[in-house]
């Protein structure tokens, strides 16, 4: 695709809009034309791409798909004309350089099939001769007196001013066909119109009464207004306009139509261009140009839906914790649920703490049961309906406790839908919706990431105005964001669901099902290369999902890590090169992990390196995990920085400390054996990316 002069056009393009060299848009899309996925692409090619994040890919990915939209859509406009024999060099050139669809549909306005119009009727009956009559601005009488020539009662003109209506008709449409004229009126309304909002009714009660009585330029139209103006239309309560800029508009029409001084045609030409902008243009500029309004408001909206959709997945997990989800109610009462540490659920209940039963002391009783029953060190309370009430409840309760208990408030957006869902259904059949939602929220707390996969992302609640967005944009741009954050994280081979599998690189629903399946059926997974023998799953999928699919306790130490497959060679090498060995990774790995567990016992944060219940492996703490550096460990110190080698290791180092120095060379002459810091090997595994550039 890149070889031809059209799609180095768009590469150029690319380059301009996205500010990075040739090159990098170069790569980029050939590994996309290759089919390799945008998570694959920014973690296991950055060396190809020149480290474009997947934020950068996306962008480019879908910017690569508009103008390759555009440019067929170019080649089939040039086609139709083309066969209509109306093809001009002028013309050509002018769709060739269009930026955009919406100028590519000006150009082919004229030539475009029509359905019937006024104009087309004026044709039928032969009127067009008058209306290139009136366009010559040379009349030496009352156009009426030509217009009589064309009477005729076969054809159904009655008289001259039927015959002169028709040829209005024709004129009017030539003049809304025009594309200098609609890019110029469509970029003047941009620039100087204004956006309005009225009251349908003004004495009707709404949350739209602030724009009652509005108005805006259109080029500072800000987008949550423009989608609030876009809902209190379609509920009825307001009615928007675009207020152009008529008068200039019309003089500019009319400067360029009315060419000549003519006191018979320059009258008509005159009314000709208020219908024509009136009737056939104005109406669809405001369409346009609230299509694009909105569009990029939506872009805008989306963006923010996805950031917040981000942080929500991304949330750190708190493992190794039995906990106690709530789901609160009132009349149903409160649904409970006991979750061991790895996300088995023990127990079910529910209690009538809140009104109208008040069973405070019951209710508290048999939270004493539970607790002291499971060992419940932290309570998972649903922030919806009754929230309040059962925290006071809590506080209450973890007063009286004789045992350290803390509660959490959770957002527990989409966990009505998940409980009512056909994978619940499948994963709790025994549980009504109540309980399988209790168990939810223990689970979202424990493993964010692992629990809200599980739901369309459009119900997890992630900004206001989502469900008037376009859904299919929504729903791609959420479930990138899905795909981007689970992908970051990597997940256990062992343990993930296949809700959770499906958003892997390369990996589909169907194949997702079979890995359950044959995990099920052989059981647990202890190479990364075993997944070859997963129906479905071939070469080209095992490539884009391996390096995310991560085995603690697999028989290859770096199948616990990020490390890729197709680069173990190259990290055993550098590991030979530091004097080290795949015992001294699976140690450290082993300490990073047990250091973890032991911070989260202990009150402190998730986040850690540790493969969690629902299967995903969060490695965000790695670097941190290790502490502070103790008397006689062994550092790493990374002398030139400005290489690649050293650029890729002290980015994957996380922060420690770089020093100058022969310290390790000294350290290791003594013959002194000392523990690796786990970030260092983590460090180490990771460095491939360097030797990936030799590749």
């Amino acid at each position: 695709m890149i070889g031809n002069g059209e799609s180095m056009d768009i590469i150029l393009k690319l380059k301009e809009e996205l500010n990075v060299e040739k090159w990098q848009v170069e790569a980029a899309v050939k590994l996309i034309d290759e089919g390799n996925t945008i998570p694959f692409i920014s973690r296991y090619r950055k060396e190809a791409t020149g480290s474009l994040n997947d934020e950068e890919l996306r962008n480019l990915h879908e910017r690569l798909g508009y103008l390759r939209n555009l440019e067929e859509k170019k080649e089939q406009v040039i086609g139709s004309i083309e066969e209509q024999g109306k093809m001009t060099e002028e013309l050509k050139a002018k769709i060739m350089a269009a930026e955009t669809l919406v100028v590519v549909e000006d150009l082919y306005r004229p030539y475009r099939p029509k359905r019937k119009t006024r104009a087309g009727v004026a044709r039928e009956k032969g009127l067009e001769g008058l209306a290139e009559y009136i366009l010559k601005q040379e009349a030496e009488a009352p156009v009426l007196t030509e217009a009589e020539k064309y009477v005729s009662e076969e054809k159904e003109v009655a008289d001259a001013a039927a015959a002169l209506q028709g040829a209005k008709d024709i004129i009017a449409e030539m003049i809304s066909d025009e594309a200098d004229y609609r890019i110029f009126i469509r970029n003047l309304t941009m620039e100087e119109g204004k956006l309005t909002g009225t009251a349908r009714d003004e004495k009707a009660q709404s949350v739209y009464e602030m724009y009652y009585d509005y108005e805006e330029p259109v080029k500072k139209a800000a987008g949550h207004r423009i989608l609030a103006l876009n809902r209190g239309e379609n509920e009825k309560f307001l009615t928007v306009k675009v207020a152009a800029p008529v008068e200039r508009i019309l003089q500019y029409l009319g400067k360029k139509v009315i060419t000549k001084d003519n006191e018979y045609t320059a009258p008509i030409l005159r009314e000709v261009t208020e219908d024509a902008y009136e009737r056939l243009i104005a109406p669809a500029i405001e369409r346009e140009i609230r299509n694009e309004l909105t569009e990029k408001a939506e872009d805008g909206a989306i963006s923010v839906f996805g950031k917040n959709l981000e942080q929500l997945l991304l949330q750190p997990p708190i493992a190794g914790k039995v906990v106690l989800g709530w789901d609160p109610a009132f009349r149903t009462g409160c649904k409970l649920a006991v979750v061991d540490a790895t996300g088995k659920v023990l127990d079910t209940k529910v209690i009538y703490p809140t009104a109208p039963q008040n069973k405070v002391t019951e209710s508290k009783a048999e939270l004493k049961r539970l607790i002291k029953k499971y060992g419940v060190s932290l309570i998972s309370v649903g922030n919806g309906t009754a929230s309040r009430e059962s925290e006071q409840v809590i506080v209450e309760l973890i007063k009286e406790l004789d045992t350290p208990v803390q509660y959490v408030i959770v957002n527990e957006a989409g966990a009505s839908v998940y409980s009512a869902s056909k994978l619940a259904t499948e994963e709790f059949p025994n549980f009504d919706v109540g309980q399988r939602s209790a168990a939810s929220i223990a689970r979202r707390l424990q493993d964010p990431l692992a629990e809200l996969v599980k739901i369309d992302p459009k119900s997890i609640g992630v900004g206001q105005y989502q469900h008037d967005m376009n859904q299919k944009k929504l729903g791609e741009a959420l479930g990138g964001v899905v795909e981007d954050c689970v992908n970051k994280v990597g997940v256990d081979l062992n343990t993930a669901s296949a809700s959770l599998l499906e958003y892997i690189s390369g990996i589909s629903k169907t194949v997702a099902r079979n890995i359950v399946d044959y995990r099920e059926k052989n059981g647990r997974f202890s190479s990364r290369a075993q997944l070859l023998s997963v129906p479905k799953l071939g070469p080209k999928a095992y490539e884009q999902c391996a390096g995310f699919l991560r085995i603690p306790d697999g028989d290859n130490p770096l199948d616990a890590t990020s490390v890729h497959p197709e680069s173990y060679e190259a990290a055993r090498k550098l590991l030979d090169k530091l004097g080290l060995t795949m015992e001294d990774v699976r140690l450290s790995w082993k300490k990073a992990v047990r250091q973890g567990s032991a911070g989260q016992s202990g009150g402190g944060k998730a986040g850690t390196v540790k493969g969690t219940p629902g299967g995903a492996n969060d490695a965000r703490g790695a670097a941190g995990s290790a502490g502070g550096k103790k008397a006689g460990q062994q550092r790493i110190v990374i002398r030139n920085t400005s290489t690649a080698m050293g650029k890729a290791l002290a980015a994957a180092m996380g922060g420690m400390t770089l020093e100058a120095g022969n310290e390790r060379e000294k350290s290791t002459a003594g013959g002194s054996q000392t523990p690796i810091p786990a970030s260092v090997s983590r460090a180490i595994i990771e460095a491939h990316i360097a030797l990936s550039l030799n590749r």
